[in-house]
C-alpha cells in the first residue's frame, strides 16, 4: 500500500479532533490544587471571621489573586502548545499587577504618615510570602503534572507560567486565612509570594518539562 493511501485511509477513520484538550487537562487539575491548598490553609492557619469576608477590601484582595490565576492559567495553556503568542495573557498579567500597584500606592499615600508603615507591614509581613509559596505547592505539582503530558517547547517559560498560576492559587487559598486588608500590604507581600512561586516554577521548568 502506498503511503498516501495509508494516510488517507487513517484520516477517514480518525474522527473529529477533540476540542480544548489542554484546557480540560490544566484547569481541573488547577482547581484540585486550589481545593487542597485551601483545605490545608484553613486547617493549619484557620479561617478569617465572616466580618472580614464581608468587607470590600477582602474581595479586592481575593479578586487580585483571581485575576492572576486567570493570567497564569492562560499563559500555562498557551505555553503548553508549540509556538503560541503570549500577547493577550501578558496584557492581563500586567494590567492586574499595575491595578493593584496603583491601588496600593494610592491607599498608602492617602493614609496618615503614622499609619503608612503599619498598613504596609500589617502584623504578618514576615510570614505572608512564605505562606503563599507553601500553599502554592499542591497546585504547582498539579500544573507540572498537566504540562508533562502536553507539548511545551519553552520549558522555562512554561514552568514560570505554572508557577504564576500556582502562586496565584496559593494566594487565593491564603486569603481565606489572612485578615490583612490594606492594599499596600497586598500589593507588596502577596505579590512577592506569587513572584517567588513564579521564580520557583521557572527554575523547575527546564528540569521537569524536558522532552
Amino acid at each position: 500500500m502506498k503511503t498516501e493511501s495509508l494516510i488517507e485511509m487513517l484520516a477517514r477513520g480518525a474522527g473529529a479532533a477533540p476540542k480544548a484538550v489542554v484546557e480540560r487537562r490544566v484547569w481541573p487539575l488547577a482547581a484540585l490544587g486550589l481545593v487542597v491548598s485551601a483545605f490545608a490553609g484553613v486547617v493549619v492557619l484557620g479561617v478569617v471571621p465572616i466580618s472580614v469576608l464581608a468587607q470590600g477590601a477582602w474581595w479586592l484582595k481575593f479578586g487580585y489573586a483571581v485575576a492572576l490565576v486567570a493570567a497564569g492559567g492562560w499563559l500555562t495553556v498557551r505555553l503548553a502548545r508549540p509556538v503560541q503568542s503570549l500577547g493577550a495573557p501578558q496584557v492581563l498579567l500586567l494590567a492586574a499587577l499595575a491595578a493593584m500597584g496603583a491601588l496600593g500606592l494610592w491607599q498608602w499615600a492617602a493614609a496618615t504618615p503614622g499609619q503608612r508603615l503599619a498598613d504596609l507591614l500589617g502584623h504578618s509581613w514576615s510570614t505572608c510570602p512564605r505562606n503563599v509559596v507553601l500553599l502554592s505547592f499542591p497546585p504547582m505539582a498539579a500544573a507540572f503534572w498537566a504540562l508533562r503530558g502536553l507539548a511545551p517547547t519553552r520549558p522555562r517559560l512554561a514552568g514560570a507560567a505554572a508557577g504564576l498560576l500556582a502562586g496565584a492559587l496559593g494566594a487565593a487559598a491564603y486569603s481565606l486565612s489572612c485578615d490583612e486588608l490594606a492594599m499596600s500590604f497586598v500589593a507588596v507581600w502577596y505579590t512577592l509570594g506569587i513572584a517567588a512561586a513564579t521564580a520557583l516554577g521557572a527554575l523547575l521548568g527546564p528540569r521537569l518539562l524536558r522532552w
